[in-house]
């Protein structure tokens, strides 16, 4: 997916991209395929990036669209934004029956408290 914040911000500073190329240290066609989303934008990149257009990185910093994730069950899931999650049932289940023991144990505390 296109970088919008960041052509926008690349565009009204009037910057080409050979030029913002050239300050990154690569060739022209590399960094287009980074604007146009072809390739991942590493974040020591977006910081440079930052800097050369003297603009805070929160104003051009745009997540990749998606991201894939395989879990040990070996299920794996692509998905896209960046508030997702993937958990698989089997964590799900441990984790439900570890709070189960727990709340048992808080409640046996508790019982010990109003003893004394």
């Amino acid at each position: 997916m296109e970088k919008n914040k960041l052509l926008e911000a690349r565009k009204s500073k009037g910057f080409t991209q050979s030029l913002i190329a050239e300050k990154l240290c690569m060739d022209v066609s590399s960094y287009n395929r980074r604007e146009n989303g072809q390739v991942r934008i590493h974040i020591t990149e977006w910081e440079k990036l930052a800097k050369i257009l003297d603009t805070p990185l929160h104003e051009i910093y745009e997540p990749e669209e998606s991201q894939l994730f395989i879990c040990n069950d070996n299920t794996s899931v692509n998905y896209q934004g960046t508030n997702n999650i993937y958990i698989p049932e089997s964590l799900l289940e441990t984790q439900e029956k570890y709070i189960k023991i727990l709340e048992e144990k808080i409640e046996g505390l508790k019982v010990l408290l109003q003893k004394k």
